[in-house]
């Protein structure tokens, strides 16, 4: 029993200290990728320097670094399992009796604790500067954008025209079907961020190219108020563009989705984006699991077939074709073709009977 213990003790440091490593390496490789991209993003900026790019790039790599986690782990797993086969290490332990599957489990209840720990604790900070680099990329590479603001005091929309001119609109509520808002009060702003007038008004609906604002007074600057039955305000707003300026999943914290969830339903949008990403995030431990066990099918008798390169070269294989499984089944689950459970788990599920079919094929014959 003790010697059990000192065992996993020995594959859990071994684990953490490889995972570790890797993931190190493939953050700094992301860094300098993107940091190389925002530059050429940025050329055409006089006013983005270097160091304000530079600060971009560090706002995304927590988000990156979520991205990047399940690659760290499966490459990390095979790493530390083909350097203790080569070192004659699993050789002795299989002697001592020991099982494949006793010295995973080290691995797969670690990899399970990272995978916990990125998505309890991580990601609400990956979440966090995320929309911190939203914001910022919008106003340094974008030159601003139209916004939106869904809260439980109504929604708010921000739209701009090429001449600079700001336009606010506050709804109390809006009424199904389409984009019919009640309670409308509409705030208009001249390039100097001068309010030239407001409007209020019962309900306003969206129309292809224009608001369509009913029953309102419309008040300007020492004037008396304009009463009016029909006023159009012209924008560019769709509204797919206005479902898609909601706060993207990936800014919003684990804790909070399922609070927005609930507010986009009561509100009558879809939700169906931020559902996908919170399933995706409740599958993850069980991911990260998943590419241990099939990062085990690819070094564990690796030594006796053929060496590293074949390990390599099988691992980056497994990498891309997760990578490609998974962009496949989530863009699926957005679409609708899936329902959100099975896009969000499918990952997770098929690569955990992949590694699990393949060790038992192996280590059970």
């Amino acid at each position: 029993m003790q010697i059990a213990k000192t065992f996993s003790a020995y594959i859990s440091r071994q684990f953490l200290l490889w995972f570790c490593a890797v993931f190190a390496a493939l953050a700094a490789i992301a860094f300098i990728g993107d940091y190389i991209e925002l530059i050429r993003r940025g050329s055409a900026r006089a006013h983005a320097t270097l160091g304000l790019l530079f600060e971009l790039t560090a706002l995304k790599q927590p988000h990156l670094a979520e991205q990047i986690l399940p690659f760290a782990i499966l490459f990390g797993t095979m790493l530390v399992f083909w350097r203790l086969t080569r070192s004659n290490e699993l050789i002795a332990a299989r002697a001592a009796g020991v099982s494949a599957w006793q010295f995973l489990t080290p691995a797969f209840l670690v990899a399970l604790l990272i995978g916990i720990v990125a998505v309890t604790v991580f990601n609400p900070i990956a979440a966090a500067t995320q929309a911190r680099y939203n914001r910022l990329e919008a106003r340094v590479l974008k030159e601003g954008a139209d916004s939106l603001l869904l809260s439980n005091s109504g929604l708010w929309l921000r739209q701009s025209d090429q001449a600079g001119d700001q336009v606010i609109i506050h709804a109390r509520s809006l009424a199904s079907p389409g984009f019919n808002l009640q309670g409308v009060t509409v705030f208009l702003f001249n390039d100097l961020v001068e309010l030239t007038s407001r409007i209020d008004a019962r309900s306003a609906r969206l129309e292809k190219g224009s608001w369509v604002i009913a029953n309102g007074v419309r008040w300007l600057p020492d004037q008396a108020a304009e009463p009016f039955k029909i006023l159009r305000l012209p924008t560019r707003l769709t509204s797919q563009k206005i479902e898609e300026g909601f706060a993207a999943p990936d800014t919003m914290s684990f804790w909070d989705l399922p609070g927005f969830i609930a507010l986009l339903e009561q509100s009558g949008f879809s939700a169906r984006r931020h559902r996908l990403h919170f399933d995706v995030l409740l599958a993850r431990p069980f991911l990260l699991c998943a590419m241990v066990l099939v990062a085990a099918t690819f070094s564990l008798r690796m030594q006796r077939r053929g060496g590293a390169t074949l390990m390599i070269i099988a691992g980056i294989f497994a990498g891309f074709l997760l990578f490609f499984l998974s962009s496949v089944v989530y863009a699926l689950g957005l679409s609708t073709r899936l329902p959100v459970v099975l896009a969000a788990w499918t990952p997770a599920g098929v690569s955990l009977l992949f590694g699990a079919s393949m060790l038992l094929y192996v280590e059970d014959g």
